[in-house]
């Protein structure tokens, strides 16, 4: 059955209450479309831990920059809408950007610290674009829980924070990068990629995978599981915008890790004109 679509705010409080009113359990996956399977796993989980799954698909302009690619950010309605009626979503919020900041719009949410370095570094004012609008959707459809992927880790740390700290009362659950057969993170941005890109796209994984083997071998030094991320970069000749090592729940870079201790190794790099993101648990 296709999913119902909502376009306004009042439609989304009409459809909300009347849940409310059933008593049923609400999960929302907010997505910016052109979905994948990594999408679409949210959306199963969404249906095991609740009665009712609610998407949004909304390509947020205040998350991109004056020189990102808003407008050639790619785009598939009817795919979309097939797609969410296969993994049994109930409803897909498709807002205009006006209903979402209509005239004299002016309130915006920062998340402080989790924000800083990495993704919000390079990308000044991403993550306020992201708050705000995660904070619009949170509040408009009350769902008792969110799902959104790992592979943007960081955006999940910031999403994790607000929803603790405006006391939103929503269970904000993470999930696992869904990957290609060869190992290439999901993502709608690969769309972007030629035949060579994506073949050398592979070198993200690849390093990660290089060093989390290191680890497991005993290996605790960030500047060598850095390094085996790089060589393989490099290999690959795509140019780093960052290898990090960070504690997973602060975001603050380490010099150190060992066996028992949560850490992420977050790697951003450009293949050609796209900039990819992967990251990779270790420790913990």
């Amino acid at each position: 059955m296709a999913p119902q679509v909502l376009r306004t705010v009042a439609e989304v409080k009409a459809w909300e209450a009347a849940l409310r009113k059933e008593g049923r359990r609400l999960a929302l996956v907010p997505t910016m479309g052109f979905l994948h399977e990594g999408h679409l796993s949210l959306m199963r989980e969404g249906r095991r831990r609740a009665d009712v799954v609610a998407t949004s698909i909304f390509v947020n302009p205040t998350q991109f920059g004056p020189k990102e690619d808003l407008g050639r950010y790619p785009r598939d309605w009817e795919g979309d809408l097939a797609r969410c009626a296969g993994a049994g979503v109930d409803a897909v919020f498709a807002p205009e950007p006006s209903v979402m900041y209509p005239q004299g719009y002016q309130t915006y949410v920062e998340v402080t610290e989790v924000s800083q370095g990495l993704c919000g570094e390079r990308r000044p004012g991403h993550f306020r674009g992201v708050a705000t609008i995660v904070t619009q959707l949170l509040c408009l459809f009350r769902p008792e829980v969110a799902l959104f992927g790992e592979k943007d880790y960081q955006q999940l740390q910031v999403i994790r924070a607000l929803s603790r700290d405006l006391h939103l009362g929503v269970d904000v659950v993470g999930m696992p990068t869904v990957r290609e057969p060869d190992g290439l993170a999901m993502s709608s941005r690969n769309a972007y990629l030629s035949p060579d890109e994506r073949k050398r796209a592979l070198a993200l994984s690849r390093g990660l995978g290089k060093a989390q083997a290191l680890f497991r071998a005993g290996t605790g030094e960030a500047g060598v599981l850095l390094d085996a991320v790089r060589q393989e970069l490099r290999a690959a000749d795509l140019r780093e915008d960052y290898v990090e090592l960070v504690d997973a729940e602060r975001l603050t870079p380490l010099a150190t890790v060992r066996s028992g201790q949560p850490a992420r190794l977050l790697v951003a790099a450009f293949c050609g004109a796209t900039r990819l993101i992967d990251n990779q648990p270790l420790g913990g």
